[in-house]
């Protein structure tokens, strides 16, 4: 799938699948984790799903934070990563520490920090977040409108670089909604996270979605850098229209891994798991995507480690 496939895609809502879903993780697989799972407390849940409605796609799992863990981990998923995000100023601490006390005593699970780009202080809350135990951040450039390579997130790049803990941050053009605040075709381009690549190389950064729709530009970066990866999240689910951009899976499993938004889906909770059992990759290449790319980027042990 090439650059502009994706383009307006989310001009009006898209909808919902119905298919069917399974009861378990496929048996056989070796241990799965889920590198991108929302956690968010209620209120902000519910203005998120209004929004995805309104704009995006129907919800098909409306469940808080616990019954968002104990549904995939009740299905057999192995460990989970928890993502949110702030979309102003003042929001990251507290969305920080419901995170913190929500993972804590939760071995199966690692939960993500967030702050505002820019904001006073971001360094220092992103430091009182890993004391908290938070194992990484995650950013939006669509939902907080900056541009990856704006001198503002220096101080975030910096911070996770010295405490070694990894950066997702959605720095893929699509998807492309009106509703937004910013236009991400303005701000997000894989030339610009080169940028931030090159000036940060003690940095390790996922951008998610295969960094929807630039896949060939990401596929050169991955063989350029090595402090990039990507996951997998909604590009494999025969969703969107256009190609899954299966170059990216296949070309590097040790910079892929599994991903799937979970809950905020149209469809079901494991369509992209069995497309990519289905997908007959090597075992050694599956068992990367699914679960090793992610313990190490992660730094996760392994089961029973």
């Amino acid at each position: 799938m090439g650059a502009g496939c994706l383009d307006g895609m989310l001009a009006s809502p898209l909808p919902a699948l119905n298919d069917a879903e399974g009861a378990a993780v496929p048996p056989g697989l070796p241990p799965v984790v889920d590198a991108h799972v929302h956690a968010f407390p209620e209120r902000v849940f519910e203005a998120l799903w209004t929004w995805f409605e309104e704009n995006g796609w129907p919800i098909r799992y409306k469940l808080r934070a616990e019954a968002v863990v104990d549904f995939l981990l009740g299905r057999g998923i192995e460990h989970l990563v928890l993502l949110h995000y702030a979309h102003k100023p003042g929001m990251a601490r507290q969305l920080n520490r419901f995170v913190a006390g929500f993972c804590e005593g939760r071995a199966r699970v690692t939960g993500l920090a967030t702050v505002m780009p820019g904001e006073p202080e971001a360094g220092a809350i992103l430091e009182e977040a890993f004391a908290l135990g938070l194992g990484g951040v995650k950013l939006h450039c669509h939902v907080q409108c900056f541009a990856p390579d704006d001198a503002a997130l220096d101080e975030v790049y910096r911070t996770c670089a010295r405490f070694d803990r990894p950066l997702v941050m959605h720095a893929g053009r699509e998807p492309k909604s009106p509703a937004y605040k910013c236009d991400p075709h303005a701000i997000c381009a894989a030339s610009r996270v080169e940028r931030v690549l090159r000036r940060f190389p003690d940095l390790r950064l996922c951008v998610p979605h295969f960094g929807a729709d630039e896949y060939a530009d990401y596929r050169r970066l991955l063989d350029r850098h090595d402090n990039l990866w990507l996951d997998t999240t909604m590009l494999v689910a025969g969703y969107f229209p256009g190609d899954v951009p299966w170059e990216l899976v296949t070309a590097r499993p040790d910079r892929v891994m599994y991903g799937t938004d979970f809950p905020n889906l149209p469809y079901a909770w494991d369509r992209e798991l069995r497309i990519l059992v289905e997908r007959g990759l090597p075992p050694d290449d599956l068992a990367r995507i699914l679960g090793g790319t992610a313990r190490d980027f992660f730094r996760i042990p392994s089961p029973g480690g």
